[in-house]
């Protein structure tokens, strides 16, 4: 690979999409910043992309503090400008409606809502005096539509939607690419596969149809797809699904 000057920051580094978007961002060249709630979670991942010749810095954040998100960002920058910055923070939850607590509600929204603006806000500051950079968000199926028992969740995707929305067309003339990923579909994660399992047996999960779940590699490619698009066809929104999901 050849090496940039250039960092990506992927806040909400997990074991499956936010991993393989800072393997590919590394493979790419990039000086990675990983970071999630657990930082010594990420030692696997570190090990990965250094043995393949990246560069990775690792980090415990809590994307839901305002001074973690600058100083994280503000270190990656001080290494190499910040070029790429995605939020991927999870939240996924479901509860009844009248089972929702007050603080299931609140702690949703404030993991993928305000910290998505917290992240968008702070690399928004660092690329704006140099007059380019990228800034994506994750969203899912539940930024377009709530579902049952997903009050929390699609309240919360659909502010970091609005977010996404408000930045994009307020940093766009200003050469800062903003963009909005709808993940429409189960990924393959240990998580899902758990869900199927509890939901339709293990004969179901053993027999799993091959066009169902999306792998976090894809997501990760798609990713680089947005980053890699020239200024005259940004995309804002992109919706992507295995061939086989129904919508």
């Amino acid at each position: 690979m050849e090496p940039r000057n250039a960092t990506a920051a992927v806040i909400g580094a997990g074991d499956f999409i936010g991993s393989a978007i800072a393997r590919k961002f590394a493979a790419e060249g990039f000086t990675v910043f990983a970071g999630r709630r657990n930082g010594e979670k990420l030692a696997p991942l570190v090990a990965d992309v250094e043995a393949q010749g990246g560069r990775i810095v690792a980090r415990s954040l809590d994307a839901r503090q305002e001074d973690g998100i600058t100083e994280f960002l503000r270190t990656a920058d001080a290494l190499a400008p910040l070029e790429v910055c995605i939020f991927n923070v999870g939240a996924n939850v479901n509860f009844p409606l009248v089972d929702t607590t007050e603080r299931v509600f609140r702690k949703v929204w404030e993991m993928a809502c305000y910290a998505g603006f917290l992240a968008g806000r702070e690399a928004a500051r660092l690329m704006l005096p140099r007059g380019q950079g990228a800034i994506f968000f994750t969203g899912a199926t539940a930024s377009l539509r709530g579902g049952v028992g997903y009050a929390a969740f699609a309240a919360a995707k659909f502010g970091l939607r609005a977010v996404a929305q408000s930045a994009a067309r307020e940093l766009g003339p200003k050469n800062i690419h903003v963009a909005h990923l709808i993940i429409d579909a189960g990924v393959d994660t240990e998580w899902v596969r758990g869900r199927i399992r509890e939901r339709e047996g293990e004969a179901a999960l053993a027999n799993l149809d091959p066009g169902r779940l999306m792998r976090p590699v894809a997501v990760a490619d798609a990713y680089w797809q947005l980053y890699r698009q020239p200024r005259d066809a940004w995309t804002f929104e992109q919706e992507i699904r295995p061939f086989g999901e129904k919508w």
